[in-house]
């Protein structure tokens, strides 16, 4: 055993760590110690590797498990490693260091705590003139140079060593050493550059493959006037005609080439690739379970990148930092992303704006770009930074100014359109709802209400099965009177930009991206004349205008004309379901925005009243009388927004964000997470398509398989909010 002595402390000495030969005494490695067999994409589906202070492993040679030292004369298999507070046991796999000041850590953590900058013993404070060899992929601390000039393979040997980190614990007893050390480029142009080939999304997998040029994609267009038949001598001032379109469904094909009986029979979808940029709250309150199930879920979003998909990590506290530039999600983007990710941790106050600062630089100053581009943004509290008063929590105050939150480069009020979409997600009970709201209102994006801990890797796979489904980009939707005497109305077309011509006979809506399978439903009123004479009328017809994302053509479509019947004598006008159900949705979303308007007054005895009256004009309504699905979906969405005014405890722990997501879901037409469910068959989410509701249900599949997950998010604790009466 004095060998192995020497040879450690020779290793210390020499800035090197030597893996000692096994002995008859030492116990066993574990079977699963080294399996290169496993994939990397596995890395993604295990328990969260809690890197918190660990931004990554030394990688020990396949023959190697560590280095431990003798158990005679030290007491290291029951120490404890001052860093991440867990037993450093003999026969564990993980290399022991002892410092010169003899205090023993896990190798893994005091190379991590060397490379942020910390060059002290963490316990007594001793500087150390040695420390331990770091990987030269890894950022040295300025004025080092690295040790060991050889690259290392991003090979299976790594990953099990990811494996091989201990499980999540317990974050707020932890020694927290400063994350963000590292020098941050002036200009974020590092962006790793395209693969400028078109791309087949395996969906069983989300790899990426070469397409042909036989996939067709356009938009159905249908339109439906409140009535097909019109008495000619009548004439009607608010007339409604209704704009139904839906995009390309996803083409499924058989995995081409290679021995059909022998290889997996997939789902292959043409799609094109995206640039993602997550900006994600790590302050203090996300500490725990919360950060754990932050991990996990960008794990997974991780594993279903193709590798032609960019992703590049912004954290936020006090300030932000990029963690992660945009690179492709290859095999080895995958793992330094994996790798970025659990490097997290917990500690600081809010600065959304400063984070998604941050997040809007990498999309600006990127040298290239994917044809699809989003931000996801997710926190669980209040900007204390820069929105300056309260009025969003507070029945009265000023109002904050959340146009500030917001740059301005991915503002739509200082742009043409929504170039740069941000999808908030608002984390359990103390998140500003208004904020977040605000910000993916004013960018084009969604807001997502993830009330319990269990549903955050389902509320990002729904979100990310949308963004990696885009099918037509730059949407316009033309209208233009037929008849002479026509002019245009009103557009009821939520939070999507319309404008009339001067003229009253031409009018716009600008609907931007959707994503395969996607449904739009607008209304437009115009005046009908009478007619004098004639058997019709002509009414409108509608123009749509897109650019395909795969070949980047310009393509233009055009209905037929909207005609009604026009006798002398007409029976019993019969309001057409279609029409009567859109009025139902938007009348419904008007009701729970005047609500939501009466509540933060503090009359929630009133926003109750509102919500009720709005129940009961939608029961008397032609659709709902025909048990019309959207017309059951609106009511109940409705009694469950009464049910979280209750009270002002529980309208300010779940009330706010659930009408708020609610609103914002209406308003683009997209599916959204709302409480706790993003369950497809739940009557509240009529907006979710296939391709989401295909990757809900692989996150869901993911969690179940995991006995880890399972025990992160069972029994589905509430993040703070009270139970909802019933």
């Amino acid at each position: 055993m004095g060998s192995k002595w020497r040879k450690a402390k020779l290793a210390l000495g020499l800035n090197l760590c030597v893996f000692v030969p096994r002995t008859l005494e030492d116990s066993p490695p574990p079977p699963s110690a080294v399996d290169s067999s496993e994939r990397l994409s596995d890395a993604a589906l295990l328990p969260p590797v809690d890197w918190d202070t660990c931004h990554r492993p030394m990688t020990p040679t396949p023959s190697s498990h560590g280095l431990r030292l003798s158990k005679s004369g030290s007491k290291s298999s029951k120490q404890t490693c001052s860093i991440c507070l867990t037993k450093m046991k003999q026969g564990d796999g993980q290399a022991i260091f002892t410092a010169e000041c003899s205090h023993s850590f896990h190798f893994h953590c005091i190379a991590s705590n060397v490379k942020h900058g910390n060059q002290v013993c963490p316990v007594c404070r001793a500087k150390w003139k040695e420390i331990p060899m770091q990987g030269p992929s890894l950022d040295l601390p300025p004025g080092r140079a690295p040790i060991n000039p050889i690259g290392w393979p991003q090979s299976d040997a790594l990953m099990t060593v990811v494996r091989r980190l201990p499980p999540h614990r317990d974050l707020s007893r932890r020694h927290v050493v400063p994350l963000f050390q590292a020098p941050e480029p002036v200009i974020f142009d590092d962006d790793e550059c395209l693969d400028h080939q078109p791309v087949y999304a395996d969906r069983s997998s989300g790899s990426n493959n070469v397409a042909d040029n036989n996939s067709s994609r356009t938009i159905a267009i249908k339109t439906c006037p409140e009535v097909s038949v019109a008495p000619r001598l009548k004439s009607y001032d608010n007339f409604t005609v209704l704009i139904h379109l839906k995009a390309a469904t996803t083409i499924a094909r058989q995995n081409p080439g290679g021995n059909q009986a022998t290889l997996p029979q997939l789902s292959l979808t043409p799609r094109v690739p995206v640039d993602l940029v997550t900006v994600l709250d790590i302050s203090g309150s996300m500490a725990g379970t919360k950060l754990a199930l932050l991990k996990r879920a960008m794990g997974f979003v991780i594993q279903n990148l193709g590798s032609n998909d960019r992703l590049s990590v912004i954290a936020f506290s006090s300030t932000a930092r990029r963690l992660f530039p945009l690179h492709r999600m290859t095999d080895t983007g995958r793992l330094q992303a994996l790798q970025a990710v659990n490097s997290l941790v917990a500690n600081g106050g809010t600065n959304i704006a400063e984070g998604l600062r941050k997040g809007a630089k990498v999309m600006e100053e990127r040298r290239e770009k994917n044809p699809v581009a989003s931000i996801i943004l997710l926190s669980d509290g209040q900007d204390t930074y820069t929105v300056n008063g309260s009025g969003g929590n507070q029945p009265q105050g000023p109002q904050p100014n959340y146009q500030s939150l917001l740059p301005s480069s991915i503002n739509s009020s200082d742009n043409n359109g929504f170039q740069i979409p941000v999808h908030a997600f608002g984390f359990g009970a103390d998140h500003d709802a208004s904020s977040m709201h605000s910000i993916s209102e004013n960018s084009g994006g969604t807001f997502s209400f993830i009330e319990t801990e269990a549903v955050l890797q389902d509320a990002f796979a729904q979100c990310i099965g949308g963004l990696l489904s885009v099918v037509v980009q730059e949407l316009q939707v033309g209208v233009e009177c037929v008849h002479r005497s026509l002019r245009l109305g009103s557009f009821k077309a939520g939070s999507y930009p319309t404008r009339v011509m001067v003229d009253g006979r031409r009018g716009f809506i600008d609907v931007g991206d959707l994503y395969a399978d996607e449904e739009r439903d607008f209304l437009v009123s115009v005046n009908v004349p009478a007619e004098s004479c004639g058997n019709e009328t002509s009414l409108l017809k509608v123009k749509c205008s897109y650019k395909d994302p795969l070949t980047k053509e310009m393509v233009t479509l055009e209905s037929d004309e909207v005609r009604i019947a026009r006798p002398e004598i007409a029976g019993q006008e019969v309001t057409s379901i279609e029409v009567d159900r859109q009025r139902n949705r938007l009348q419904a979303a008007e009701a729970m925005a005047l609500a939501r308007t009466t509540a933060e007054q503090g009359d929630l005895a009133g926003a109750v009243s509102i919500l009720e009256n709005c129940r009961r004009m939608l029961s008397e309504t032609v659709s709902a009388k025909a048990h019309d699905r959207l017309c059951l979906a609106l009511d109940a969405e409705l009694k469950e927004m009464q049910e979280r005014m209750a009270s002002r405890h529980v309208y300010e722990a779940s009330g706010r964000a659930y009408i708020l997501s609610g609103l914002s879901s209406h308003s683009w037409q997209r599916a959204t997470a709302r409480g706790d469910s993003t369950d497809g068959s739940s009557l509240v989410q009529s907006y979710q398509t296939p391709t989401m509701a295909e990757m809900l249900t692989r996150s869901q599949a993911m969690l179940l398989a995991s006995p880890s997950a399972q025990r992160l998010v069972h029994p589905f604790l509430s993040l703070g909010s009270q139970p909802k009466p019933r």
